[in-house]
């Protein structure tokens, strides 16, 4: 399976999921597409060891406000941190996510106006 049929496959799985979760309230999806991590800001995002094995850290964000189902990755210390201190609830690292997410997104809409 090629790069992009991988990713197609994980984008088609994230809106799934989200479409389970949140039902009409998806209105649109958008997929973070910068080079730094939106929860650190400095690395850029890489992969993890999860098992022994090389693995990616795909995670998705309802903006509620906005009705978009947001997907991103994360640096691989990030999505250790996170892994390792936050399963079950939500942490100021997710905050801090979300507010990341939130920018570069209403600046990706000020980008399409221009």
């Amino acid at each position: 399976m090629g790069e992009q049929d991988f990713a197609a496959v994980v984008l088609d799985t994230l809106i799934s999921f989200g479409k389970a979760q949140f039902g009409d309230a998806v209105k649109a999806y958008w997929v973070y597409d910068g080079d730094l991590c939106p929860c650190c800001l400095k690395r850029e995002i890489d992969t993890m060891k999860y098992k022994g094995k090389e693995a990616l850290s795909v995670n998705g964000f309802m903006y509620r406000e906005r009705g978009v189902l947001i997907g991103y990755l994360l640096c691989g210390l990030c999505a250790q941190d996170i892994f390792q201190t936050s399963r079950k609830w939500k942490t100021q690292i997710h905050e801090n996510i979300e507010k990341n997410l939130i920018s570069a997104y209403l600046r990706h809409l000020t980008s399409l106006d221009a």
